[in-house]
């Protein structure tokens, strides 16, 4: 297949089309490197199967021309990160919204299939865990910046859906529950990698809140056979999957699990949410996903363990360090 991957430069873009090319595919990324990267793709540069455009997909000639030539079409471009959302919440709306819009209206054109790339975000404050496809979104008050983002991706999937239903275009959504793994960079909030790195380095690592929040960390290699496999069954068009691991961790027992691994004296320091980000800043206590209708449809769960995942990463890690 000819594949285009919007936000290809990111870590999960770049391991799809890692993925993608050893199948034989022929893959095309979109990106404009605002928070992807080259050394990301750079091994790829050489496969006469690949090719990119630093570009932005709110350039419509170009994403038209991309579009037109691909079979299939990831949109994983995103404004990506807790720390971004938080301190330009502008970009965060017009990137999510925009983007998507283009990207759909152009598929449209040859009914192109779309993936397009969601979050756990978008559950806002819920407390009806696990998280269901079907469940309610309940979303925090428009003066606090940390729901915009939800916000923007819960319009991502209206129109997806409503481009599915109205004009028939195959399109599936896919909410990602905090993908981790090699190549993510921790500049924008990620946790995983700025714990591995500041346990590295012996820094302090930094606990918000009372440590107490807990997330299911899914390795990226997963998620990837996720994508890749709901693309390729287009049964599964106009429907909304949730994709993530159900093994759930607090914020703290991460940090220390990863000063373990990592063999590290680095302290672990609490910070309140205002120092962190800003004054009202609200966070979910728990994110769980249900995984039951992805597993039903392709029979995917995750194959590896947290425990594997760090050791991933912290190989990664340390190799970039040594560099």
């Amino acid at each position: 297949m000819r594949v285009l991957i919007t936000g290809g430069a990111g870590f999960i873009g770049s391991h799809l089309s890692d993925a993608l090319l050893a199948r034989g595919d022929r893959v095309h990324i979109l990106d404009d490197l605002s928070t992807g990267s080259i050394e990301n793709f750079r091994h790829l540069r050489e496969n006469p199967n690949f090719e990119y455009t630093i570009d932005s997909c709110t350039n419509k000639p170009v994403v038209a021309e991309l579009v037109d030539e691909a079979d299939v079409v990831f949109h994983l471009a995103a404004a990506v990160g807790v720390e971004l959302i938080v301190e330009s919440p502008v970009r965060t709306i017009e990137t999510n919204v925009h983007c998507t819009e283009i990207v759909l209206s152009a598929a449209s054109k040859k009914h192109t299939p779309v993936l397009v790339a969601s979050t756990s975000e978008v559950y806002g404050k819920s407390t009806e865990l696990p998280f269901r496809e079907d469940g309610n979104l309940v979303m925090g008050a428009t003066d606090i910046g940390r729901w915009s983002y939800a916000c923007s991706k819960a319009i991502d999937e209206f129109l997806a859906l409503a481009y599915w239903k109205e004009r028939k275009l195959p399109t599936t959504v896919v909410r990602l529950f905090n993908t981790v793994g090699p190549r993510q960079t921790g500049q924008y909030g990620m946790v995983i990698p700025k714990f591995v790195r500041s346990a590295l380095s012996g820094r302090d690592l930094h606990v918000y809140g009372d440590g107490q929040q807990s997330r299911c960390f899914c390795h990226v290699g997963d998620v990837v056979q996720a994508l890749t496999g709901l693309m390729d069954d287009q049964s599964n068009v106009g429907r909304v999957f949730n994709v993530g691991s159900t093994e759930e961790i607090t914020i703290q027992a991460l940090a220390e699990r990863v000063v373990e691994f990592c063999d590290s004296s680095s302290e672990i320091v609490s910070l309140s949410y205002e120092e962190a980000y800003e004054e009202g800043f609200e966070d979910m206590m728990r994110r769980v996903p249900d995984t039951s209708r992805i597993k039903d449809a392709l029979g995917w769960q995750p194959t590896r363990s947290l425990d594997d995942t760090l050791g991933d990463i912290v190989e990664h890690e340390t190799t970039s360090l040594q560099a």
